[in-house]
């Protein structure tokens, strides 16, 4: 099971070093030998876009593209790098040739035997340009790609890359169903073909997603043998097909998490956990609008927010404040970025000194005649950012700014709002990769429609130590490069970082095998399972 990469979205892709189980029910007299067999059902907010990996940035999508394929490569339960369609691989000395040694005896889905050839074709779509992904750039630093046998296949690069080796860990396609075709109108977009530990089942429009275990895969079969995902935009209604048994897993509310799980009944029949995500939620400004382009607005901006009232009113503590793309206690993070009081009297000067003012007396600053009056969008489903965006626009309107926020569904906030460009202002969540290469969100030239710099931001010091942190393998070295970006992001403000939060997902107790680790808690999923006795489902 691969780890998705970037991905809009989900705050999913968990880090944490003292994860335990909060409460943990237990019963010895029920038999713990793990079997297969059993349903998990799982609640999710949003619904795929796209089941193609190399055409999918959502993390909904990632979610059930990390069952369905694999990667060569993958990060373990300790965020090491490992193997996973890779068995072992060299790195030459100058570190510009990986050569990857593949499994033998993997089958696709359909039973059509995995070999390097669709590697190299998941690279060679990857780099087409006809294929509509926001992932080519790091692909198009290979200068060429072979594959001396059936299962070998090297790479090499013009220049070192620090992320090559991982950058591997990308969903490998099937040529054979792919190949000659267009992508983009590919069955497979709702109906994939992997060689992960699940196979696809079923995906009801609105309703669900079925997978079911995959007898041949290489690890061994997973124990639970069906898991759905179930579609249910409000978090309250999921909640309450959890308690009530519809669910056997979901990402918990703050709210859910502190005040509305300590009864006897929740804790008898879930375990929750908590540890900090690998995520961070942050307000960006559209810098196409001339409203935003003066960093002075933005940075008024960053006074007039109160990021410690957001997480303690919004995340109920449960988090902590983000200063920067990084987490804290990470090793590219750098603590000594400028922050931002808050300071609702500085905002206003600020405001002033950028041209705003309340002239005649409404409440409302103008500048040229024109009120400072703008729509911040967030998702549907996402209390804590819909929460946020409320604390915000009060706040903005202590110092004069009039927000208007408009909530939308997932799917549409990405293909009406986002991919286009078409937005004053967001709320929206990034996932934080373990390696800080943040050439794909950050760089100047990642800023057309549906690439991943959806906000504009343009800045050439930025992508000058962006290219030189992607290409010094020295982690003291790359650390000066990215200390240095988040400097200027702080005092660019093109994103007012928000909050890290914590992750608190809940798992019914009947499910057994969850090991939390640095990685979370799903990475031994295949290993999860339910003992006989305790199976709710027939099938």
């Amino acid at each position: 099971m691969s780890f998705p990469f970037i991905c809009l979205l989900l705050l999913g892709l968990l880090c944490g070093c003292e994860q335990a189980p909060v409460e943990q029910a237990a019963d010895k007299s029920i038999s713990t030998v793990p079997a297969p067999g059993g349903t998990l059902i799982q609640g999710t907010i949003g619904e795929p876009s796209n089941l193609i990996p190399a055409i999918a940035s959502d993390g909904a999508s990632s979610a059930i593209n990390g069952l369905v394929y694999n990667g060569l490569v993958r990060y373990d339960k300790d965020l090491n790098i490992e193997g996973e369609l890779a068995h072992s691989w060299e790195i030459s000395d100058d570190g510009r040739t990986i050569t990857f040694h593949l499994r033998e005896g993997v089958r696709w889905h359909d039973g059509t035997p995995f070999t390097s050839a669709d590697v190299l074709f998941t690279y060679q779509l990857l780099v087409d340009p006809d294929t509509p992904t926001a992932y080519a750039e790091r692909y198009m630093q290979v200068s060429k790609a072979e594959t001396p046998d059936a299962h070998t296949f090297r790479v090499h690069y013009e220049k070192p890359l620090a992320s090559a080796l991982i950058s591997w860990g990308v969903g490998i396609h099937p040529r054979h169903l792919l190949e000659g075709q267009d992508v983009t109108a590919s069955p497979l977009s709702r109906s994939p073909v992997g060689t992960g530990p699940y196979r696809f089942v079923e995906w009801k429009t609105g309703e669900k997603i079925e997978l079911k275990a995959n007898p041949d895969y290489f690890e061994g079969e997973p124990f639970i043998q069906r898991v759905v995902y179930r579609f249910i935009p409000d978090p309250s209604t999921m909640f309450l097909e959890l308690q009530s048994g519809g669910l056997d897993m979901m990402d918990l509310t703050p709210i859910q998490y502190a005040r509305q799980t300590e009864t006897p009944a929740f804790k008898r029949n879930f375990n929750k956990y908590r540890y900090p995500a690998f995520g961070y939620t942050y307000l960006g400004f559209n810098l196409r609008r001339p409203l935003f382009q003066d960093k002075r607005v933005r940075q008024a901006f960053a006074h007039a927010i109160n990021k410690q009232e957001i997480v303690d009113g919004v995340l109920l503590g449960l988090g902590q404040i983000a200063t920067g793309p990084y987490k804290p206690g990470t090793w590219p993070y750098n603590p000594d970025v400028r922050r931002y009081a808050y300071d609702p009297e500085q905002a206003r000067t600020l405001l002033a000194e950028a041209g705003w003012r309340d002239s005649d007396g409404d409440g409302v600053v103008e500048k040229d005649g024109r009120d400072f009056s703008f729509v911040l969008m967030t998702n549907q489903g996402n209390d804590s950012r819909i929460k946020a965006g409320e604390i915000i626009q009060r706040r903005l309107a202590d110092i004069g700014i009039d927000v208007k926020l408009r909530v939308v569904e997932w799917a549409s906030f990405l293909k009406e709002f986002i991919n286009p460009g078409d937005f004053d202002a967001l709320i929206m969540g990034w996932n934080i990769p373990m390696d800080p290469d943040g050439y794909n969100v950050w760089h100047s030239s990642k800023t057309r429609p549906g690439e991943l710099n959806f906000i504009n931001f343009q800045n050439a010091e930025v992508d000058e130590l962006l290219e030189k942190g992607r290409r010094t393998l020295d982690q003291e070295q790359r650390k000066a490069y990215y200390d240095r970006f988040q400097e200027i992001l702080a005092e660019e403000q093109p994103y007012v970082f928000l909050f890290v939060p914590d992750a608190l997902p809940a798992v019914a107790a009947r499910v057994h095998g969850i090991e939390p680790a640095p990685a979370g808690i799903t990475h031994n999923f295949i290993r999860w399972y339910v003992p006989q006795a305790l199976r709710k489902y027939t099938r």
